[in-house]
């Protein structure tokens, strides 16, 4: 069995290897920076999630056979608050898709501010904690939570939810 996630960002394929170790041991895995399709800061469940499935898309359709992830965070707004927002797909090689979205935490009113001015989450989140890719490593979700939770914890959940689908559709087939 041969995954192929649509990312070589740190958080995401490091969540990935851990999924899969658990799940199918024997499992292989690459990575492949794949294009989005949307905004490099998605806005809303609609644009992030289609955002992974064009991720799992384009994975699998780096070799055949293979089982394609795509991970995408984001942010939506709730009752004027904005939150971040994640979501992950799998792709299967007979065109069989599995969605799931994750956690979410309300961003500072700073950061929330910066966004709607149209910048992207990953430079504003170093500005605001004077620091350097923490895109890579915590995430936006660790900086906020004091480490409690972070960026590749909320995508192992994700993956965890995933799985569980293709575990299940495997067993019903």
């Amino acid at each position: 069995m041969e995954f192929m996630i649509g990312s070589t960002n740190p958080a995401k394929v490091n969540a990935a290897k851990k999924v899969l170790a658990i799940h199918f041991p024997k499992a292989l895995l690459a990575e492949a920076e794949v294009g989005s399709g949307v905004s490099e800061q998605p806005f809303g469940d609609d644009e992030t999630r289609l955002g992974a499935i064009n991720r799992a898309l384009r994975a699998a359709g780096m070799k055949v056979g293979v089982i394609g992830i795509g991970l995408e965070g984001g942010v939506r707004i709730l009752e004027g608050q904005m939150y971040l927002c994640n979501w992950g797909a799998l792709k299967l090689p007979d065109g069989t898709k599995f969605t799931a979205g994750g956690a979410q935490i309300p961003l500072p009113r700073e950061i929330a501010d910066e966004l709607r001015a149209g910048k992207e989450l990953g430079p504003v989140v170093d500005f605001y904690f004077k620091s350097s890719g923490i895109r890579n490593k915590e995430g936006a979700i660790g900086m906020l939570t004091a480490n409690a939770v972070k960026r590749d914890e909320l995508f192992e959940h994700v993956l965890q939810l995933l799985i569980g689908q293709y575990k299940y559709h495997l067993k019903s087939q």
